[in-house]
């Protein structure tokens, strides 16, 4: 959730507006992926000399048939190849999912700061340990540079799947790729999180090159999918004049670059757009739907059969007595947690 949301909401409900829901993710730890999108649409070939007038036809015909290949070559390129990748995995709606962006466990059982296999009982009854088969991390490992290839393939050793958490639409100065950001594209500051900055979204001939370098560092480490998080700068004061159609633009521009490298992708928050983003979607990541009583916002996804994932907060006040029956019941992947976002405490709903 963005501080502008949280603050809107936070004034609405009388409560003291503090910093907004996404845990600080400092040097140790990364996010964002890049994404590049299909060149743009090139003139192709320049047009040749009118031919004189005792040019044959079959002369003429085969300049027509060149130009036509070649206008028809353009246009192939200039359409999204990722809407013609299928991911070789998209998460499905029994998976039970575990959160942790903060790669800061060691010890046994772990693999590039990332707990494997935790045990947790679900809030609503049931076994006594059940285990996620989903698990959503940062790009980068400990270092803050590093894809995290060896807990991708810790969890893929106990048969889970990795989803890789990028951010998309916050410039953040300790990234590695931090000085790739041209100027013209960094923002307002975002509230309560010195040294970042909202991006220009408009301006998708910067950006999509660096999301797809990021995107294609998550593919070789072995991710299974990508979730693109702070994707509603248009309802934020991002000291850009974006529009929702600007933001549109963006977010299906980077699920295509998802797809391009087969690639499942995410949609996080941006609850306004549900509707009109759940076709290019495979599923969807919430922060706190159920605190704001949000949540049925994101039928369309489950509508369309595709997985909603929600996590609340202990530290915002969540309780799973509040919100685990709501979210079986109507089909949600919920899971309580805290905003440092370690591997602990993880308390599914079921």
């Amino acid at each position: 959730m963005s501080a502008a949301r949280f603050a809107r909401c936070a004034r609405m409900r009388g409560w003291p507006v503090t910093a907004r829901a996404r845990p600080r993710l400092g040097a140790s730890s990364g996010v964002r992926s890049g994404a590049g999108g299909a060149g743009r649409c090139g003139r192709g070939r320049s047009r040749q000399t009118p031919g004189r007038c005792s040019m044959r036809l079959r002369t003429t015909e085969r300049n027509l048939v060149a130009f036509v290949a070649a206008l028809l070559a353009t246009v192939a390129i200039a359409a999204p190849a990722a809407d013609a990748a299928s991911p070789s995995w998209r998460p499905v709606k029994a998976d039970r999912w575990q959160y942790q962006l903060n790669p800061a466990s060691s010890g046994a059982g772990t693999a590039g700061g990332i707990t494997i296999s935790p045990c947790g009982r679900p809030a609503t009854g049931g076994p006594s340990c059940v285990k996620p088969t989903v698990y959503e991390i940062d790009l980068h490992g400990p270092d803050g540079r590093t894809p995290n290839a060896a807990a991708v393939q810790a969890v893929h050793g106990v048969g889970a799947r990795a989803v890789c958490y990028v951010d998309a639409g916050t410039w953040e100065r300790w990234r590695p790729d931090a000085a790739a950001y041209p100027a013209s594209v960094k923002g307002a500051d975002v509230d309560e999180w010195p040294g970042e900055k909202w991006l220009d979204v408009r301006d998708t001939a910067a950006l999509l090159p660096i999301v797809e370098a990021r995107v294609a560092q998550c593919a070789r480490a072995g991710f299974d999918a990508v979730e693109f998080d702070n994707v509603d700068g248009w309802a934020n004061s991002t000291g850009f004049p974006l529009t929702a159609a600007h933001q549109l633009r963006y977010n299906r521009s980077i699920a295509a670059v998802a797809r391009k490298h087969g690639l499942a992708v995410g949609l996080k928050n941006d609850l306004d757009q549900v509707k009109d983003l759940v076709g290019n979607f495979d599923f969807a990541v919430n922060e706190q739907c159920g605190q704001f009583d949000e949540c049925g916002l994101l039928k369309p996804f489950l509508d369309a059969g595709k997985p909603v994932v929600q996590i609340e907060y202990s530290d915002r006040g969540a309780r799973t007595g509040g919100f685990c029956a709501q979210a079986n019941a109507a089909g949600r992947s919920a899971v309580l947690k805290q905003l440092s976002l370690k591997a602990t405490p993880w308390t599914p709903c079921r």
